[in-house]
């Protein structure tokens, strides 16, 4: 049996052994998690007829959040995505700035800068924490800026580092601490993308609450989901007061006439959407205790394996384990692609991580520091199946 076939095979039985389920023929990455009571709150928006961009169930999701993430501004919005756009909107991000963006990410924080003209610089992560590797970004402005009366300048571009996204990979807390203490001495403004962190905290403090701003994603893959939904946290009334503005298409108060002030985006959350988002976050501890069992149970699984190991949350930290994430040593990686074929034929579907920015054809000429972490890990990490229904409790 060849050694591709040995890893491949352990790993689906150490899988099949961590799930547990012997119900379901087929193992997604991760469903909703929607049962029949969510539907009350949906129907009630459907017999009030406010099912658009007002209606109670708005009100009734974003106070959740605020009392969740002890945030007392919020603004919901059409998903995360967006959610992301309108806050690089409202900071005033434009051609002449750069925003860092870690090199493993979703594609979506690239474009919401694109989307304002502005240029994303890519930096590197660290296999620690799957975010932002502090210590060599530290280094890697301290030679290639300079601070200005305008900011943090990048000496070859002479563009101003405006901002950093910094993302909670697979709700797993980055370095936020030490992250948060060198951009601010450059004055350079922390937006936390949280999208895949709702439910998870750092020190006690709920991700998304360390920055200038933070942002959440509901999509139907995330942890809690409102079908399609974002949301955009902040302790500055006034970046709050303009991201609403902002995502309103503009729309100044009036009782009938209509006018705008700027060009604005119609990126509000539907009172419909706000309806199942209400339902889920009523249940959020129950689920996320379901994923942390899960996630013991893949660490008990895994723990003698000499091929790969399960990434295991670190001290402090108290993730909501959106996705559980196995880590190949070394030497095994040459083998991930036959791993995964190996595990989607046997109906366990498992995927890579994103696609790397600096591997993307319309991001390469970003400018970029050594990304040689990110594109070892890209090489190495495996995502398993991580549905809450394998341990949910009614």
């Amino acid at each position: 049996m060849s050694k591709s076939k040995i890893i491949s095979e352990e790993i689906i039985n150490n899988i099949k052994h961590a799930i547990n389920d012997k119900k379901s023929n087929f193992h997604h990455l991760h469903e909703p998690l929607i049962e029949k009571k969510d539907l009350n709150p949906i129907k009630h928006a459907i017999n009030s007829g406010f099912v658009s961009s007002i209606g109670k169930h708005l009100k009734l999701f974003e106070k959740k959040i605020k009392k969740l993430t002890k945030s007392n501004n919020v603004v919901l919005t059409s998903s995360g995505s967006t959610a992301l756009h309108t806050a690089l909107l409202a900071l005033g991000i434009n051609k002449s700035h750069e925003v860092l963006i870690p090199n493993f990410n979703y594609i979506a924080s690239v474009n919401s800068v694109l989307m304002c003209s502005a240029t994303p610089h890519l930096i590197d992560i660290e296999e620690k924490t799957l975010g932002i590797d502090v210590k060599k970004l530290d280094n890697y402005l301290k030679k290639n800026t300079y601070q200005s009366k305008k900011g943090c300048i990048n000496i070859k571009t002479k563009k101003i580092i405006k901002s950093c996204i910094a993302l909670h990979t697979y709700g797993y807390p980055c370095d936020i601490i030490n992250l948060k203490k060198i951009l601010r001495k450059r004055k350079i403004v922390l937006i936390e993308d949280s999208a895949e962190a709702v439910g998870s905290f750092f020190n006690k403090k709920h991700l998304g609450t360390f920055g200038y701003a933070g942002i959440f994603s509901f999509n139907g893959n995330k942890t809690i989901t409102s079908g399609g939904g974002g949301a955009i946290i902040s302790n500055n009334k006034n970046f709050i007061k303009r991201c609403k503005h902002l995502s309103t298409t503009a729309k100044g108060k009036h009782k009938y006439l209509f006018f705008h002030d700027t060009m604005g985006y119609n990126y509000r959350m539907p009172n419909i959407n706000a309806a199942l988002g209400y339902a889920q976050i009523l249940k959020l501890n129950k689920i996320i205790n379901a994923k942390r069992k899960l996630n013991q149970r893949y660490l008990n699984a895994f723990k003698n394996s000499k091929y790969i190991k399960i990434y295991l949350d670190r001290k402090n930290s108290n993730s909501n384990n959106w996705l559980n994430i196995g880590i190949l040593n070394h030497k095994y990686s040459k083998f991930r692609n036959t791993i995964i074929s190996s595990c989607i034929k046997n109906k366990i579907f498992v995927r890579p991580g994103w696609s790397l920015m600096s591997e993307t054809i319309y991001l390469k000429k970003c400018p970029k520091m050594n990304l040689s972490n990110s594109k070892s890990l890209f090489n190495r990490l495996i995502c398993f199946p991580s549905s809450p229904y394998y341990n949910y409790k009614k």
